[in-house]
């Protein structure tokens, strides 16, 4: 009986907790928990039903918990969700200092002859007259400039709108370019008759004017660096320190710039990765709609050694889609195939290489994820809309993501190590299913424990094993668990699993099916999500790897390790084989950088796409569009 538990478990292949009690997230105890001196229980208590009596745990009057009725569902312990995207308030600046106390009336210009010019320029109490709507930081740059008025106008000059502003408004109506939408930054030149002009007309359109641009090109500075949308408000798997951008200086540097679109503009990200997203936005937008699509049909799995009439389409597809490297290390391949329906060797290899590139299981067999990903799994518009929602999501991310740092990417099922600038490591991940999913967030790696405890979080000890401990309390002492009540010791069969479990730790100790298996890789959050080993191999094989719990399986821990640690997978190895639950720091912090992007480009600089695991790319649609909404409504 217990072999079958254990192997139950192991199947099971219980990871890590992200989900939620009440409204705090879930913390896995370990030991190095107990060593940090960072206990953190969740304090909120989920009751059950009637406690039966001579059991462990607290009891309510007469030994029931708020007389709950033992019928009753079992509890659930859920996890974040997906929120209506809420945009930022716009707020009327407050334009009441924008007049000039001094300088009311008409003052000539002098030309830069000398010569009087008999126009006067606009005057500026007009600006108190403007209505403006912007968010709080656009409002207070907006205050803090026109509210000087030792600050000459950016956008007018003498009673027409200068060549600055239509710099300006050219580089705002390209915001697509660096995945921006042009409709948030809409500006139109006022309409003024030269021929009967009304001074004061004039003077109210173009101090409007110059303040409408001013608004849209703080707010381009602003999106472009930090993005549009608030990452936080699209659900609660999202978790980002909203950058901070200083507007204050950007419209006095606009004044003094020779070329202020290329001042407006460097304001982008220009890191490799954005850039290359940048070049492929472009690359796309300007193929032609009704480029012809390759299409493969197969209609059961295609094996090496079989024959088939779409070998044609498929060599066709690898010529358009594969990686150059791809293209050179086959081009005798690609020069030889005559047109024939034999799945060759040297076409499986090819394949197989092909496969390998994507991420999937290299093994020559085609399905239907790698038909997929031959013809490019994406029509033109869906790879457009995946580039936008990358380069939104890259801004939320520092610019420079650093010289050595872990990149995981959800989606793609995929962990990259880099160092000096390079990738230099690369392995599959396991990742949270959909009902567990892993967050979008970057923190620091600091430690690797090895022989690891697995601290069971309240999710799934209340989720998944709570039904087995009502129907056996022997069930983790037979397993080997190690239960804590109050932080005493305590046999599983003698803790009321009818009462509140608050006051329960539930631990794993090491051994060859622990959850974590030889190590896990802490970069201490609020999720409790880590990088760990698993008794779990077969699950690397697979295309779709979104399984866990929450945290991200790595193919092969004792190379990550060895990598963020700086040492030898032998040392690994070493540390290992003690068999003794222990932990070591790394040298130096390193970042890490729990992200999610369907578009991403890959060590070569070559833009790949994947599935959208979580459905999260419509959810940041849907705050694009709302976001457009809202800033189309000011006034």
């Amino acid at each position: 009986m217990t072999f079958v538990l254990k192997s139950a478990v192991s199947a099971m292949a219980i990871s890590c907790g992200l989900t939620v009690m009440i409204a705090a997230p879930a913390h896995a105890y370990t030991l190095m928990d107990m060593l940090r001196g960072d206990r953190q229980r969740n304090q909120s208590t989920i009751f059950m039903d009637q406690m039966p009596p001579g059991r462990v745990g607290p009891r309510g009057s007469a030994g029931t918990l708020g007389g709950l009725d033992p019928e009753a569902p079992l509890p659930k312990v859920s996890g974040p969700r997906y929120y209506t995207y809420k945009t930022e308030t716009l707020q009327f600046v407050d334009t009441s200092r924008f007049a000039d106390p001094i300088v009311t009336g008409a003052v000539a210009e002098v030309s830069p002859a000398g010569e009087a010019i008999a126009e006067p320029v606009v005057q500026r109490r007009f600006l108190a007259q403007a209505k403006v709507r912007a968010n709080a930081d656009v409002a207070k740059a907006l205050e803090a400039y026109y509210g000087d008025n030792r600050n000459p106008l950016v956008w007018v000059d003498g009673n027409q709108i200068n060549e600055r502003a239509k710099s300006a408004m050219a580089t705002l109506a390209d915001a697509s370019s660096v995945g921006l939408d042009p409709a948030d930054y809409a500006i139109q030149a006022p309409a003024i008759d030269p021929a009967n002009p009304d001074p004061a007309a004039r003077d109210r359109a173009l101090t409007q004017f110059e303040l409408d641009l001013s608004a849209k090109v703080l707010a381009f500075v602003q999106d472009t660096v930090r993005g549009r949308i608030d990452p936080n408000k699209i659900s609660g798997y999202h978790d980002f320190q909203r950058k901070v951008v200083n507007l204050t200086p950007i419209l006095k540097l606009a004044r003094m710039s020779p070329d202020v679109g290329a001042y407006i503009a460097s304001r982008s990200p220009d890191s490799p990765q954005f850039l290359a997203l940048k070049t492929e936005l472009a690359k796309l937008r300007a193929v032609d709609g009704n480029e012809e699509r390759i299409v493969i049909s197969l209609d059961k799995l295609l094996r090496p050694g079989e024959s088939s009439p779409e070998i044609a389409n498929i060599v066709k597809a690898l010529q358009k889609h594969g990686s150059e490297t791809l293209k050179t290390d086959h081009a005798t391949t690609f020069a030889a195939y005559a047109g024939g329906s034999d799945y060759s060797p040297d076409i499986v290899s090819l394949v197989e290489d092909f496969q390998k590139e994507r991420g999937l299981k290299s093994d020559g067999v085609i399905g239907q994820a790698t038909v997929r990903a031959m013809i490019g799994g994406d029509t033109n518009a869906s790879k457009i809309d995946k580039l936008v929602v990358a380069m939104e999501q890259a801004r939320w991310l520092p610019e420079d993501l650093g010289s050595r740092y872990v990149m995981i990417n959800q989606p793609a099922y995929m962990a990259y190590y880099h160092n000096d600038g390079k990738e230099q490591l690369s392995m599959r991940v396991v990742v949270g299913g959909k009902n567990n999913q892993t967050y979008f967030f970057n923190d620091e790696i600091e430690t690797v424990e090895f022989n690891p405890f697995w601290g069971v979080p309240q999710s799934i000890i209340i989720n998944e094993m709570l039904p087995k401990l009502r129907s056996d309390p022997n069930y983790l002492d037979q397993l080997g668990y190690e239960v804590e009540v109050n932080g005493h010791a305590v046999a599983s069969s003698s803790v009321d699993w009818y009462g509140s479990t608050d006051n329960v730790s539930v631990r794993q100790p090491p051994s060859s099916d622990n959850a974590l298996g030889e190590l896990k890789i802490l970069f201490p959050n609020s999720h409790a999500i880590y990088m760990h080993d698993t008794p779990s191999k077969s699950f690397f094989k697979r295309d779709m790897r979104a399984l866990s719990h929450g945290c991200v399986r790595l193919a092969d821990p004792r190379a990550m390790a060895a990598a963020v640690l700086g040492t030898s997978v032998q040392d690994i190895a070493k540390q290992i084989a003690s068999g003794q639950n222990h932990a070591v720091k790394v040298p130096q912090k390193i970042p890490v950088y729990v992200s999610y992007f369907t578009a991403w480009p890959n060590k070569d600089g070559v833009v790949e796409y994947f599935d959208d695991v979580y459905g999260r790319d419509a959810y940041v649609d849907k705050a694009f569009d709302a976001t457009t909404k809202a800033r189309g409504a000011q006034i």
